[in-house]
């Protein structure tokens, strides 16, 4: 249980709320005589330290075998904290899309219930290249939204359509594999 792999993942549990209290408090660092700007630096290098956790656990765990049930538990857990955590504080702050984080939110609670579904049915859908290519997306947009930069909300939005679509092909192939197993 407390391999390399699994205290990354426990990593970016701890960073998430930290990250998303900075997000929501600003004032903090202003308080301080700092520039604001600084609070979007800070929130920014936690997410990226986070998210560089999220690539490590897994190349470490593949290379040196220690892939484990709660690793492969923790690890997701771990994913969707980081990143909830982020849409969520950026929404509230104003500076992300109501819209687009409910659908990303939906998208996701829907299929971590279909993984749940498929573990219990024995069905094996793995991650599919579109859902690695929705997480940077979701990664790039979340550092353009931290940091205030232009484009940020057109990033969004790609990230959006990409998370939608890497849903419905995660859903497809759920009902392919369930479809075969009957």
């Amino acid at each position: 249980m407390f391999n390399i792999p699994n205290i990354l993942a426990f990593i970016r549990l701890l960073i998430a709320p930290v990250m998303f209290w900075i997000i929501l408090n600003p004032q903090i660092i202003t308080d301080m005589g700092w520039h604001v700007s600084w609070s979007y630096y800070i929130a920014t290098l936690l997410f990226v330290i986070a998210s560089t956790t999220d690539f490590f656990d897994g190349y470490v765990a593949r290379e040196l075998g220690q892939i484990t049930i709660v690793g492969e538990i923790l690890d997701p857990l771990a994913d969707k904290m980081l990143t909830l955590a982020a849409f969520l504080g950026l929404m509230m702050s104003g500076a992300a899309s109501a819209w687009a984080i409910y659908i990303i939110i939906v998208r996701e609670l829907f299929i971590t219930g279909l993984r749940t579904l498929s573990m219990s049915e024995g069905i094996d859908v793995s991650a599919s290249m579109a859902g690695k290519v929705k997480t940077v997306a979701q990664m790039i947009a979340i550092g353009f939204l931290l940091m205030h930069w232009p484009l940020a909300d057109v990033f969004l939005w790609i990230a959006v359509a990409l998370t939608v679509y890497s849903g419905a092909e995660y859903l497809v192939g759920f009902a392919k594999a369930y479809k075969g197993k009957m």
